[in-house]
């Protein structure tokens, strides 16, 4: 394979990943109005934004549904990331829903 060969299937590759990118962000930001709506009812009823016990769910949810190439290790750090980042926000907009009431 030539230079030239191997930086036009990396362009290819690359708008490819760039594609998969958008559609993980769509999915990204669907589960963040799912967890917006979470934390309303959460704030209606007084229950904390933290849920070990829920969070150990996700973990064994997603590790038990993954078949690779990630390992187990590596789709759970990718969610710890994505968990800590819902809390935040569940924790902004209650913050924000708390200052407007």
């Amino acid at each position: 394979m030539t230079e030239e060969e191997a930086l036009r299937i990396l362009d290819e590759y690359r708008a490819e990943i760039d594609v998969i990118d958008i559609e993980i962000l769509k999915l990204l930001n669907d589960r963040t109005r799912v967890v917006e709506r979470i934390g309303q009812v959460k704030r209606e009823v007084g229950l904390p934004v933290y849920e070990p016990r829920r969070e150990e769910e996700v973990y064994r949810n997603v590790t038990t549904h993954n078949h690779g190439p990630l390992s187990a290790g590596a789709v759970k750090r990718v969610f710890e990331r994505i968990i800590d980042e819902m809390r935040t926000i569940q924790r902004e907009r209650m913050r924000q829903a708390n200052e407007r009431s």
